[in-house]
């Protein structure tokens, strides 16, 4: 039997955070979809040795975590109109692929980043949220990128998930009317990121490539998905401070100035 173990590894690498962001519009439910993120991989590694690996891995991930959904629903006997809704247009479980093309994929992921930066919500909840739900880092990293416990985000996540519940936020991309505003919050967050990792406000170290790495991948990520001069801007900005932190620093970690550089 085929190990296909490292394909679902990598698999997991590029594609996890896009098959949860489409499974956030199916469930319309944060955790909910976290969950069957899961399940959806656990299925993978006891299916596709058997099966092999889909054409569409992501498309199938995200079958089989709506089925594993709506199964997990069903069996706590929550029918409500959302379970009813989603029982009737899932039909029996068997993970079969959705009909999701690529421009479904990219409007799901814009679809999470903009909730998760909803002005509605703090900002540090917006930076909690979109690292870890976004980003795809654990709480705990979120934590130690930010010198907080891990308690303290996961108590922002929590909150936020529930303001984004409570007054209904929506999920989706805004209007056109209102999409300036809405990427400004967006914008900021990522660069609220990247300023940490470029000059670190507390610890011993003075940079965090870890965070301006992650900020400059996110950029990177909106820039694919929804070309902007601003975007581009932002990313340009980032890319050029970012060519010069090695110069930065010394051996000892000090800090060089710009005519010493």
């Amino acid at each position: 039997m085929q190990d296909i173990r490292p394909i679902i590894e990598t698999v997991y690498r590029t594609d996890s955070r896009r098959v949860f962001a489409t499974l956030v519009r199916l469930l319309g439910d944060f955790d909910l979809a976290e969950d069957a993120l899961h399940e959806a991989f656990t299925a993978a590694v006891e299916k596709w040795p058997e099966q092999g690996v889909p054409d569409n891995p992501r498309a199938w991930l995200v079958s089989a975590g709506r089925f594993k959904a709506i199964d997990a629903i069903r069996k706590k006997e929550r029918l409500n109109e959302l379970t009813t809704d989603l029982a009737e247009e899932a039909g029996p479980a068997k993970y079969e692929m959705e009909d999701l093309d690529e421009a479904k994929f990219g409007d799901d992921d814009l679809r999470l980043i903009f909730t998760c930066c909803h002005p509605a919500l703090a900002l540090n909840t917006q930076v909690a949220m979109t690292l870890r739900e976004v980003c795809g880092l654990t709480t705990e990293e979120v934590a130690s990128a930010f010198l907080t416990s891990p308690p303290t985000v996961a108590q922002r996540i929590v909150r936020g998930k529930a303001k984004i519940r409570d007054v209904k936020i929506p999920y989706e991309i805004p209007s056109k009317a209102d999409l300036p505003e809405r990427l400004d919050s967006v914008l900021s967050v990522i660069y609220l990121v990247f300023n940490e990792g470029y000059s670190a406000s507390s610890g011993d170290s003075l940079t965090r490539a870890d965070l301006s790495c992650e900020a400059i991948r996110l950029a990177r990520l909106l820039l694919d998905l929804l070309p902007d001069s601003e975007v581009m801007g932002l990313l340009a900005l980032m890319l050029l401070h970012d060519s010069r932190c090695e110069a930065r620093v010394n051996e000892n970690v000090d800090l060089v100035l710009l005519e010493d550089q």
